[in-house]
């Protein structure tokens, strides 16, 4: 459903029910809406003291009892939505919860199924939450490790949002200042010079780049950091894809071209998600043993231009053959250009150690980086990819107060961060263009509000309400 279609429905009494599908002990029916007191003389047929659980059968539409459970009446403005909130805890059954969903539909006008996100969404219209908290509650729920989690948690407490609101109060207060020397250009005053405005605006700038930078680390704690296991047949990809993960996940055989698909697994460092995606060897497709075979190798490709990160696998018992070297050099050349990558060398175990030297160096010369060396079948060096693929994804140790992101906090951040460049180069010229630099200052602080919701489309907050779960 469009947003558009949402807000002009916003004041219809909504409900749905809350936990998760499926049978549990107890199952809650939750309903919103500005006046609930017919449900609640329908359903309980009592009146309910605010914020207290009051244990009661729910009553049916012949007085029979449905369920018996606890009934909780949050009165406006003080519930979750900002309206009047009645939540029905009962027994888990889809049966029960169906019942009383039905129930609660039937006994209150107008009422109608909450769509998803619809309960926060009324929450963020009702100055219960801004956006980013919002956004934090679904993070939370989502959260896929323990990281994740405490970082949601301190978001939907607003501590990101504070250090959003923090940087928007400063480019105000420096707006007032160029827009007062624009006002009255006759004033003797300089009102920019002595009130610091070129300083005041340097602050910000390092302030917006903190701000940039955690806001990177919270993204990447939320969506993880996509990398590619890439190289040339039997260099022992699999093999590295199952020693990151703990696991057989990958067949593992000395036959060269066993992988025909790419395989993906979610692994955990330091609580940052990392999506690792084997792939078929890569040769030219002329090499290829049969067309299954050159489909996977496409794939391959696929999956590379599509990776935040490649880790470059190369076997070390076979380094310095002409023919492997030149096909090696041919997959360099072919990688997209930009694409951070790992030189990884395998099979150290089996390889002499002149060998494992001679191709670090040609690591560093070639890469700019030294390159790792390890063995995916005993486990040395692991650790020492660990920690490269967390320095090339921008990661370093989550501090206590870390909070959650997500990719669009990261590019209103970036919009801001240009405008305050702009802004930059305006106080900077000899004869000041005091009205662009009043624009750029205006352009970066409507950026920096798209991140709380102040300036935000309605389309935009149908896509993001429309991916949380129904009853939340």
């Amino acid at each position: 459903m469009r947003a558009t279609d949402l807000l002009g429905r916003q004041h219809d009494p909504i409900v749905a029910v809350a936990t998760a599908a499926g049978r549990g002990a107890v199952g809650i029916v939750r309903a919103s809406g500005r006046d609930l007191g017919p449900l609640i003389d329908a359903v309980c047929g009592r009146t309910l003291q605010p914020r207290q659980a009051t244990l009661l059968p729910f009553l049916g539409t012949g007085g029979e009892a449905l369920d018996r459970g606890l009934a909780i009446h949050f009165p406006a403005p003080h519930s979750y939505t900002g309206e009047d909130v009645l939540e029905l805890h009962g027994h888990g059954g889809p049966v029960v919860l169906q019942l009383l969903l039905a129930r609660c539909l039937d006994a209150l006008p107008g009422a109608r199924l909450a769509e998803p996100g619809e309960f926060t969404q009324r929450a963020f219209l009702n100055d219960k939450l801004d956006l980013a908290q919002a956004e934090a509650v679904a993070d939370l729920i989502d959260a896929g490790t323990e990281a994740a989690a405490r970082s949601a948690a301190r978001s939907l407490a607003g501590a990101f949002s504070n250090e959003v609101r923090a940087l928007a109060e400063r480019i105000v207060r420096l707006r007032m200042l160029v827009e007062a020397t624009l006002d009255f250009p006759e004033e003797e005053i300089d009102f920019l010079e002595k009130a610091g405005a070129r300083a005041q605006l340097d602050a910000i700038v390092a302030a917006v780049d903190g701000v940039l930078a955690t806001a990177r680390r919270g993204a990447l704690l939320r969506e993880g950091l996509h990398v590619v296991l890439a190289g040339q047949p039997n260099v022992g990809k699999s093999s590295l894809l199952n020693a990151l993960a703990g696991a057989e996940l990958a067949i593992v055989t000395p036959i060269p071209g066993t992988t025909r698909d790419r395989l993906r697994e979610t692994i955990q460092i330091e609580g940052v998600p990392l999506h690792v995606v084997d792939t078929a060897g890569l040769r030219h497709d002329e090499q290829a043993a049969d067309e299954v075979e050159r489909i996977g190798i496409a794939r391959s490709w696929e999956a590379i231009a599509a990776a935040d990160a490649v880790i470059f696998l190369h076997d070390l018992t076979r380094a310095g053959e002409p023919a492997y070297d030149a096909a090696d050099r041919d997959i360099a050349a072919r990688l997209p250009a930009g694409l951070p990558r790992l030189e990884v060398y395998n099979k150290a175990d089996a390889a002499p150690a002149e060998k494992v030297q001679a191709a670090m160096k040609v690591a560093t010369k070639v890469a700019g980086a030294a390159g790792i060396a390890l063995s995916a079948r005993t486990g040395a060096g692991l650790e020492a990819l660990r920690r490269a693929l967390l320095e090339h994804a921008g990661w370093q140790a989550a501090p206590e107060g870390a909070v959650i992101a997500r990719t669009r906090h990261v590019r209103a951040l970036e919009r801001t961060r240009a405008h305050l460049a702009e802004a930059l180069v305006h106080a900077a010229a000899r004869d000041a263009a005091l009205d662009l630099l009043a624009e750029e200052l205006r352009l970066a602080h409507a950026a920096l509000c798209e991140i709380t919701g102040e300036f935000t489309s309605d389309d935009l907050l149908g896509e993001i309400f429309a991916r949380f779960c129904i009853g939340k």
